[in-house]
């Protein structure tokens, strides 16, 4: 056991604090990792303020977790002292269901292991994430990280990345196909770069006009400024797909009404309170509404692969642990761009 410093939340009101946790010692498939970068996801402030309900208290978040190695138990083979390792929304699941075996672990037939607020698979240890020096995790679920790239912006890629992957690659998303990425934030932005870096073209559809040049910056071949009906209007039936990224309460009927037959709105983001759709803006056109749920470890890694040889990293803002409760309130009203990212030097 090693006492580790961390930023926790106490209840579900109050501000994110100092703490102190125990990681347990390596075992021999263990990876140990020295934090270097987390980034901030919007779940943290869900799960922090108990929005989805059943959260553990204190709370230590953060599952964008990139930084050194510095211990391997005997066993361990893809790591060794001294390499780049990331540590993403997973830390373990039963490995023997038909959707462990199939690499898809974020779907794990007996439950996942979240990277915080979780308990691991004993059902009585708590897993503490990534706003903390170190973390000890299983080999099976440590990703190898390239050194190619700025690594405080590869950070939200464990997360925003490989939730916006994921399903353009499920929907095999490509040249020839109309993707309408709905709302700029973390997800979105990444949305944006990775379905323009598969050949589709790439519409951003915000209700902020001061969006749009950063939207096409980030690979939009257009912008669509959705508190505008008439634009609206002139898009009916025109996407294959639309990304919706949105994670507040929404209207989705607007925009299943801007997919062509066939089209499908997939969701990542998870507002907290249920949606309502009008089945009728379905089957008159054969339309689908979907979700998809971060990724599994394979896919995760194969992202971050393709990142490295395609030098696609998150736009970041870096901060200080002090600084992440002034950061939450920003998040909450869009006020970053795209992905604040703890700098844990400063703990």
């Amino acid at each position: 056991m090693s006492i580790t410093k961390a930023y926790a939340a106490y209840d579900a009101a109050s501000p994110l604090r100092d703490f102190e946790l125990e990681r347990r010692a390596p075992g021999p498939h263990d990876v140990q990792i020295e934090i270097l970068y987390c980034g901030v996801c919007h779940s943290d402030i869900h799960q922090v303020r108990n929005e989805w309900g059943g959260s553990i208290y204190p709370m230590v978040p953060g599952h964008e977790i990139v930084g050194r190695v510095t211990a391997v138990g005997a066993h361990v083979k893809k790591f060794k002292v001294g390499d780049l390792a990331g540590v993403g929304c997973l830390v373990d699941s039963c490995r023997e269901c038909p959707k462990c075996r199939e690499g898809l672990e974020q779907y794990c037939e007996n439950g996942s292991v979240g990277t915080y607020n979780a308990y691991e698979r004993d059902g009585k240890t708590v897993t503490y994430g990534g706003y903390s020096k170190q973390i000890v995790t299983t080999e099976d679920f440590v990703l190898k990280v390239s050194e190619k790239l700025d690594l405080k912006a590869v950070a939200p890629l464990l997360c925003a990345g490989v939730t916006t992957w994921s399903p353009l690659r499920h929907w095999k998303v490509g040249k020839g196909h109309k993707v309408g990425v709905l709302g700029l934030g973390g997800l979105g932005h990444m949305a944006v770069k990775f379905a323009a870096s598969f050949g589709a073209e790439v519409t951003m559809l915000s209700h902020s006009p001061s969006k749009e040049a950063d939207a096409k910056r980030l690979g939009a071949h257009r912008f669509a400024l959705t508190s505008n009906p008439d634009i609206l209007s002139q898009l009916t039936g025109y996407f294959d797909f639309i990304i919706n990224t949105v994670s507040a309460p929404h209207d989705y009927g607007t925009y299943l009404n801007l997919l062509n037959t066939n089209g499908v709105m997939i969701c990542v983001g998870a507002p907290p309170e249920p949606a309502q759709v009008a089945v009728f803006s379905l089957i008159m056109q054969r339309r689908s509404i979907a979700g998809s749920l971060i990724g599994g470890i394979p896919e995760t890694q194969e992202m971050l692969d393709y990142c490295a040889e395609h030098d696609i990293v998150a736009d970041v803002e870096l901060i200080d642990i002090r600084d992440i409760n002034n950061a939450y309130e920003r998040m909450m009203r869009g006020d970053v761009k795209y992905r604040f990212v703890i700098d844990l030097a400063t703990l």
